[in-house]
């Protein structure tokens, strides 16, 4: 195969077609009508000697050579866009650009909502789309549909470049008026008491806190799971549960909750909240500009500290 023999037009709808697995989505995908691309698909085919996509079972599936397509089809189109890219100009008070952050609720509530107040003031066009963090978000930020994810740095894929954002220790949390709490707990009492647990994603994967646990063999009682960070503490007020949360977290709603705040009564080492992105937007201008600002604002923040009861 020559390369002067195949039209490098077709590579976006290849793209597609490979993602959607379907010719009206691809179609829509790239704004093209469903027979200009039932014909690409068809030059496609002559172009590989390969069906591509083939019916099974009332849907279409892809063929072992359109498997094999897949991730170097989409890092060539990564690869010609960040090549663009780095030749815009960006202008964060005129740009338009929008930008899509998997950043869970915690994230948002302590950090990432002042942030994107502060990114309005200088760039005041830029929009966000905030989702949620997952396995998926994951995968979207190696297919390079996702552009930014906000994690703690555990959770971080080890192919893509990423920065810490800011760290965050673990507190117990527990209504104030529970009376199995006093002023201090001890493991044995921490590990007997019910708890609201978070786990994270639709695979509801443990949080970072319930992995180290789990890694001292420690077990905890769940007596409550919440997929939702920021529901935490009013599941906790008005029952005898306790939960363990970022401090951070625990702190901001300790200001308008009946909440008792606890040292953890074990060694849980702090969590690095961290920045990632797709190594082909490394050079992005509105990345680089978007990233030196996240950073500044999490320089911004205090340190972790529980507040005396």
């Amino acid at each position: 195969m020559k390369l002067s023999q195949f039209d490098l037009n077709l590579l976006v709808a290849l793209d597609a077609l490979l993602t959607e697995k379907n010719v009206t989505r691809a179609g829509m995908r790239i704004h093209l009508s469903q027979s200009a691309t039932s014909a690409a698909l068809a030059r496609l085919r002559n172009f590989f000697q390969d069906q591509l996509l083939v019916p099974v079972g009332g849907k279409m599936v892809l063929t072992p050579v359109a498997q094999g397509l897949v991730k170097p089809v989409r890092n060539l189109l990564l690869q010609a866009q960040a090549t663009i890219a780095t030749r815009a100009r960006f202008d964060p008070q005129t740009s338009r650009r929008r930008f899509s952050v998997a950043v869970s609720d915690y994230a948002i509530t302590v950090f990432m909502a002042d942030a994107l107040r502060n990114v309005q003031r200088l760039a005041p066009h830029l929009t966000f789309e905030l989702l949620p963090t997952s396995e998926r978000a994951v995968e979207a930020l190696e297919a390079g549909t996702l552009d930014f994810l906000v994690a703690p740095d555990v959770f971080a894929t080890r192919t893509h470049p990423k920065m810490p954002l800011f760290e965050d220790t673990h507190t117990v949390i527990a209504w104030i008026r529970n009376p199995s709490v006093g002023n201090r707990m001890s493991l044995e009492e921490y590990l007997n008491l019910g708890h609201v647990a978070i786990h994270v994603g639709e695979g509801a994967a443990p949080n970072f806190d319930e992995l180290f646990l789990r890694r001292l063999k420690y077990k905890r009682r769940a007596e409550v799971v919440t997929h939702s960070f920021d529901v935490v503490p009013h599941l906790v007020v008005g029952t005898n549960r306790i939960a363990t949360v970022a401090t951070r977290l625990a702190t901001k709603y300790a200001r308008f909750l009946p909440l008792k705040l606890l040292p953890l009564p074990v060694d849980v080492p702090p969590m690095i909240e961290a920045l990632q992105w797709h190594k082909y937007h490394d050079n992005d201008p509105a990345y680089v500009w978007l990233r030196g600002v996240l950073k500044r604002e999490a320089a911004r923040l205090p340190g972790p500290k529980i507040p005396s009861n």
